[in-house]
């Protein structure tokens, strides 16, 4: 068996997470060595300056630090190292900074990636195990983000792509920034704003066609292990989870009824995640209303996976 080892880093508006793996193209096949992620809040305040604060700067080149010396110790090489950068820095005017810090620390620069590029990555880190399984196609996968969603529909390969710009930071910063408990009035701006990306992603992309709906990312994944009610985070008991809308609404009219104490004491809540999860949930029902989706498939993986596979050889 020929394997390929790789180190896939994702960095986004809210997180940067970093994938070791051995890839086996001849079996589809793709073996953890080290997967793990820091909350950089890269995206603190570009939607509404523009430009990347310096301490979230500083944050992601810590990250980065650190990762760089995992790949070290594992004995990746700069051509077995891709760096997708998401929304965060597409937005971002001081865009430069960005990335002469980041060649400079890891030895390679930062592809910042379309929207299109990046719904194609998610869906083929999300869907390469679903085939042939008990997950029925056409798939359509969502990628909820910080400060962006991807939306891509497909089976084999992708037929339909969109990126919009609704994300948990983003959302928090523009209708919950300064309250810890939503009103109705914000609640129902938030809800305004993302149907309106949802009608902007419904020009390119049928989001009432699939047979299965996946979702992918952190907001995803901890609404799940809320609703299993797990005592700790539990990638495995999350990984292909089905979660009913109903379990979906039920947590999203907890957390955005809980304080910022309530919220950081439940057991899978990582840190990172405490001040824009309400906002992140509410991104999650209304995309399951919208597509009437019955249930939505958790997936731990996602563009991480997807940016490890690109490099198969």
């Amino acid at each position: 068996m020929t394997t390929t080892r790789v180190a896939a880093i994702d960095c986004g508006t809210n997180s940067i997470r970093l994938l070791i793996a051995d890839l086996d193209p001849a079996t589809g096949q793709i073996a953890d060595l080290d997967r793990r992620m820091i909350i950089n809040r890269l995206g603190q305040g570009v939607d509404r300056t523009g430009r990347l604060a310096p301490e979230a700067l500083e944050r992601t080149f810590a990250a980065c630090r650190e990762y760089a010396a995992v790949i070290a110790e594992y004995g990746v090489g700069p051509d077995r190292i891709r760096f997708v950068a998401t929304s965060a820095s597409r937005d971002a005017e001081n865009s430069d900074e960005y990335t002469k810090g980041v060649r400079e620390i890891l030895g390679v620069e930062p592809q910042v990636v379309s929207g299109e590029e990046e719904a194609h990555l998610s869906f083929v880190g999300a869907t390469k195990e679903l085939t042939g399984g008990a997950f029925e196609a056409p798939y359509l996968v969502f990628d909820l983000g910080g400060g962006s969603t991807e939306f891509v529909l497909g089976t084999d390969d992708v037929e339909a792509a969109r990126s919009v710009d609704i994300g948990c930071v983003r959302l928090t910063e523009r209708h919950f920034a300064g309250t810890e408990l939503p009103t109705p009035d914000q609640i129902s701006a938030a809800k305004a704003d993302i149907r309106a990306a949802l009608d902007r992603a419904a020009e390119v992309v049928p989001l009432n066609e699939a047979a299965t709906l996946v979702g992918l990312a952190g907001t995803v994944t901890t609404v799940a292990g809320i609703a299993l009610d797990l005592p700790a985070y539990d990638s495995e008991a999350i990984h292909h989870s089905r979660i009913p809308v109903a379990d979906v609404r039920e947590v999203t009219g907890r957390l955005l009824t809980s304080t910022h104490e309530q919220r950081a004491a439940i057991p899978v809540m990582h840190p990172g995640r405490v001040d824009v999860i309400a906002a992140g949930a509410l991104v999650l029902l209304e995309i399951m209303e919208r597509t009437g989706a019955a249930e939505v498939v958790v997936s731990e993986h996602d563009i991480l996976d997807g940016i490890a596979w690109s490099m198969a050889v």
